[in-house]
This record gives C-alpha cells, sequence and structure tokens, in this order.
C-alpha cells in the first residue's frame, strides 16, 4: 500500500513538471484609438509570465511577442473591449 502511495505521488509531480506553459509568437495589434496603458498593460503581463516583447510597430499600434498559451488568454480578455487581434506571427510568401 505505500508503494502504491508513492507511486501515485510521483506521477502528480511528474505531471505538474511537464505542465509546461508552450511559448507561441504572436503578433498583437489594436485600433489606432485605443489608449497606450492598455498597450503597456498587455506587455508588462507578457515579461512578467517569462515572455519577449520581440518588436515594437510603429505604424500601426501593437506588437510581437514570444510567450506562453496561458497570458495571451488574459491579454485576449483585457483587449476585448478595444478589439484587439491576437494571431500567431507566420512567414508569408506568394506563389
Amino acid at each position: 500500500m505505500r508503494l502504491f502511495a508513492f507511486f501515485i505521488a510521483a506521477l502528480t509531480l511528474f505531471s505538474g513538471v511537464i505542465a509546461v506553459d508552450i511559448q507561441k509568437s504572436v503578433i498583437i495589434t489594436y485600433p489606432s484609438d485605443t489608449p497606450e496603458a492598455v498597450l503597456d498593460q498587455a506587455k508588462d503581463a507578457i515579461r512578467k509570465a517569462g515572455g519577449i516583447i520581440t518588436h515594437e510597430y510603429q505604424l500601426i499600434k501593437g506588437f510581437a511577442a514570444k510567450t506562453g498559451e496561458k497570458v495571451l488568454e488574459s491579454v485576449s480578455a483585457w483587449g476585448k473591449d478595444y478589439n484587439a487581434l491576437i494571431e500567431e506571427d507566420q512567414v508569408v510568401s506568394s506563389l
């Protein structure tokens, strides 16, 4: 019985270790009338979650980042009132 309890505890610990947040490269854009504080809040949340801001755009209101999926859910919820668009960063080519 003691061996079984140890086995269950080991499995629980192992599942917590492998539950790592997957990093994604994303582009997050907002309409031009969005307050800067909204962008700053999103960037701060990404940095606090261990992500990085890879580029801040000048022509459009937004930025590119590499971050975990969990923080993207929060950023999406905060930007809902401002119509934030979060899309996966991909290579675009013409054929």
